[in-house]
């Protein structure tokens, strides 16, 4: 079995080195620490979970908690996050503790888990505007990265994407093609995603001086994207374009559109943005779907490196990331319709 002496012997360290090296302590360098941990995977070594507690005062274990719905499901990201947040630690020698969470508070969770004394951190995400789960974390000293932010300016590690700029650009790009009357169909404003996407969409429309209120707000489901088409599609000046927080809306959206016997784009103009999600890819649309895009799956491994190096010493602020969405045009997005021209009275 290998063993730290039998690492340091073959590089020529000593046993508090390679420790120290395999622990992630900030003092040793980087490439050294890579060394041993060549060597390790080459020898296979496996830590003690106890001795290294001893030694650094860590487990070697973070935790995640996850709201899981009345219905007991979890949304379509669920499985793809909780998989690439587990190989990425797992490449740091850390090792995720899963929960779930079904209480009202949503602070509780994270202080049962903490009266165990097993965890050093913990993976936040799907944040609410200034989330409770942050002031408690941070109030009582424990690390953690939170995938997205809960405010304006944060002082916590995160990494996510520019919500504000996805309104932005979708906006933008419906108001060049000529769309005057552009609807929103977002999530639950109570999501810090949903708030600021809603927040740049008014602010967008205000400059581009288009009608601010045709939006809708609810659960990122099908059938919500599809009610809420509809009853757009049903008012006496119905929009042009739809803008959809998901491509499970955008779903909703266009089959409502074809069932109001309406085509995309010739009628109305439909994009969303896109997490990648696996089950409804933006390509395989008819017509295919232009999107603000920002795989869910390319947080993964940002998330658990940055946590990594938060405990070990990395300050905050040198750990927050805003990455810009992609915006990719395909087929779902045309110019406005032009209006109908009536011959008048004869």
């Amino acid at each position: 079995m290998a063993t730290l002496k039998k690492i340091g012997e073959e590089l020529g360290l000593s046993v508090a080195t390679v420790s120290r090296a395999l622990n992630g302590f900030p003092e040793v360098k980087e490439t050294t620490r890579n060394r041993v941990r060549e060597v390790a995977d080459r020898l296979g070594y496996r830590p003690n979970r106890v001795a290294q507690r001893l030694v650094t005062g860590r487990s070697g274990m973070v935790g995640m908690i996850v709201k899981i719905k009345p219905d007991m499901s979890a949304d379509q990201t669920f499985f793809e996050m909780l998989t690439g947040l587990t190989a990425a630690l797992s490449e740091r020698e850390i090792d995720l503790v899963l929960a779930v969470d079904q209480a009202e508070d949503p602070v509780l969770p994270y202080q049962r888990m903490l009266e165990r004394d097993v965890l050093d951190g913990f993976i936040l995400n799907a944040p609410v505007p200034d989330d409770p789960r942050v002031s408690f974390l941070q109030e009582r000293g424990i690390p953690f990265v939170l995938h997205g932010q809960d405010r304006a300016c944060p002082n916590y590690p995160t990494f996510g994407i520019d919500n504000f700029a996805v309104s932005t650009d979708s906006v933008r790009l419906l108001a060049q093609l000529g769309h005057r009357r552009i609807a929103l169909i977002n999530g639950e404003v109570s999501a810090a995603f949903a708030h600021d996407r809603l927040a740049a969409f008014e602010a967008a429309m205000e400059d581009f001086g288009l009608n601010k209120d045709l939006i809708r707000t609810g659960a990122s489901l099908e059938s919500h994207g599809y009610s809420q088409a509809l009853d757009l599609l049903s008012a006496a000046t119905p929009p042009t374009a739809i803008i959809c927080a998901s491509t499970v809306i955008a779903a909703g959206a266009m089959r409502a559109i074809r069932d109001r016997g309406l085509s995309v784009p010739g009628d109305v103009s439909v994009m969303a943005h896109d997490d990648a999600l696996p089950q409804t890819r933006a390509i395989n649309f008819e017509p295919a779907l232009t999107v603000t895009r920002a795989p869910m799956r390319d947080a993964c491994a940002p998330l658990a490196h940055m946590l990594v190096d938060h405990l070990n010493g990395t300050p905050a602020h040198e750990l927050q990331v805003t990455l810009k969405a992609d915006l990719i045009i395909r087929g779902s997005t045309g110019p406005a319709p032009k209006p109908e021209i009536s011959d008048g009275p004869r």
